[in-house]
């Protein structure tokens, strides 16, 4: 209950809109960034064809949307050379950035922090984070080559059990993947000492999970309930984009919620380092602990303390301190 009341108060839906906001716009630079960078040992098509099959669990009208994007990147690319090039690197890196550094925004408003790095640290870290993007990127586009290679080799196995165990093992992979990328995020986004991993495991795989549960529902909800096509005309696969954008965001914030009020939980020492006492940990969520003010007193009754009688039972407090016999002086 207190972490959605957090969530409520952070105001992360609205953190989450703008989230959405800044990943779409860095959708097209970062693509052309990745088929710069995956076009140097290969050529467009196959690139193309390898994100296809990378981007297939997204709901198809997303899928088709961002296949469209990619075959405008190949088309610029081509024609992309010299100086060209290294333009396009800068603008994906800086789109990207900027993408990143609105997570890492959005992870100080959800662990209740102020920023407190330097500007050039700051966009160090976005700019990381979107380097280490393109390059996990690339290493899951030299597995899907791989597969494919592999598949090529040997015969594949017919029967629609091997099918759906070959389905599973994507999608564990996919939440795998996904709750790495997550759990990173909320250690390394946030202006904080660094939480351990155990403590942000929870909310990193609650983020994967619940993402790849609504990704599916997302694209069975387009697709069978609803007719965004009607309704948004040729801008519908666009606001399809956002939306699944919008709940991923949003779904990844209450991750980062979770693991914030599972440490304010606790008088443990959550971050990195030898145990620091309260107040020296360098994380608000790790230097306060819920129920318990700052100059370390409780705020409510402690356990087994009876609080203060509610106006129920107030009357029936008086009965009894008048019924009670007088005590001797």
């Amino acid at each position: 209950m207190r972490v959605w009341n957090e969530s409520w108060v952070d105001n992360i839906g609205l953190v989450a809109a703008g989230v959405a906001f800044y990943g779409f716009l860095a959708v097209v630079p970062l693509l052309g960034l990745l088929v710069l960078s995956y076009g140097m040992v290969t050529d467009p098509d196959t690139v193309v064809s390898h994100v296809m099959v990378l981007i297939h669990v997204l709901p198809a009208d997303v899928a088709v949307l961002i296949g469209q994007l990619l075959m405008n990147a190949v088309q610029t690319s081509e024609q992309t050379k010299g100086f060209g090039f290294l333009i396009a690197v800068l603008v994906g890196l800086y789109a990207g950035g900027n993408g990143a550094g609105s997570i890492m925004t959005a992870l100080n408003i959800a662990y209740e922090e102020e920023e407190k790095r330097s500007l050039s640290r700051f966009y160090l870290i976005a700019f990381t984070i979107t380097a280490a993007a393109v390059l996990l990127a690339l290493v899951a586009l030299a597995a899907t080559a791989t597969v494919q290679a592999l598949d090529r080799l040997i015969p594949p196995l017919s029967g629609t059990s091997t099918l759906a165990v070959g389905k599973a093992g994507l999608y564990i992979l996919i939440a795998l993947i996904a709750a790495a990328v997550a759990a990173t995020l909320y250690r390394y986004g946030p202006s904080r000492e660094d939480a351990r991993w155990q403590w942000l495991t929870p909310g990193s795989i609650f983020t994967a999970a619940v993402w790849l549960a609504l990704t599916n529902g997302f694209g069975f909800y387009v697709t069978r309930l609803t007719d965004y096509n009607a309704i948004y005309g040729s801008i519908a696969a666009v606001i399809m984009l956002l939306t699944w954008m919008y709940l991923s965001a949003y779904v990844f914030l209450f991750g980062a919620e979770l693991n914030a009020e599972l440490e304010h939980q606790t008088a443990i020492d959550s971050t990195t380092g030898r145990p620091e006492p309260l107040g020296e940990r360098g994380a608000w969520a790790a230097d306060h602990v819920a129920g318990v003010t700052d100059d370390g007193t409780s705020d409510g009754p402690s356990l087994g303390e009876a609080g203060p009688p509610s106006p129920a039972e107030e009357p029936v407090k008086r009965q009894e301190e008048a019924a009670a016999p007088p005590r001797a002086e």
